[in-house]
């Protein structure tokens, strides 16, 4: 069973891929989705090319599930607006596709990975590495945040 995870930004999206073989998980890919501030006075077309990307990696991938993080309410609201809006055209890419989607909260995602609801992002980091047996030094937070949200589902997704 192949599972995406996604950690949703405002100007760029971690990928998590992983492989779920006989009770293990298998890291298959892991990296950014960016726009490189290509569209940055344009809202419309950057989600427009957030859905482009994401839909290349759609078509790649053939994930049988996807895990994305839940909206964690953040004190500035013009970012917390910017990442509700990447979160619904992900939400809306992976419907048309008919992939089901798992929302875990970053809490969620922490206690599964850790045993931690509160753990840090350098040990979900270092749980990611354990569980995926691979090194994940160098990787940024949002691309291990979109693992460990892999992962997760894992333990929630029944294949």
């Amino acid at each position: 069973m192949v599972i995406l995870g996604i950690d949703p930004g405002s100007n760029r999206i971690g990928i998590g891929i992983i492989e779920k073989k006989s009770g293990r998980a298998e890291k298959k890919d892991a990296f950014l989705l960016t726009d490189e501030n290509a569209f940055k006075d344009d809202e419309g077309k950057r989600l427009l090319n957030m859905e482009e990307k994401l839909n290349a990696v759609l078509k790649k991938t053939k994930p049988h599930a996807a895990a994305i993080e839940t909206l964690f309410f953040s004190k500035n609201k013009k970012t917390a607006f910017s990442v509700a809006q990447a979160r619904g055209v992900i939400l809306k890419t992976l419907a048309e596709r008919n992939i089901p989607v798992i929302e875990l909260s970053p809490n969620q995602i922490k206690s599964y990975v850790t045993g931690n609801g509160s753990a840090s992002k350098k040990e979900v980091a270092k749980m990611v590495g354990y569980f995926l047996s691979t090194d994940v030094n160098g990787l940024i937070d949002d691309v291990t945040d979109a693992l460990a949200a892999a992962i997760a589902a894992s333990f929630v997704c029944k294949k």
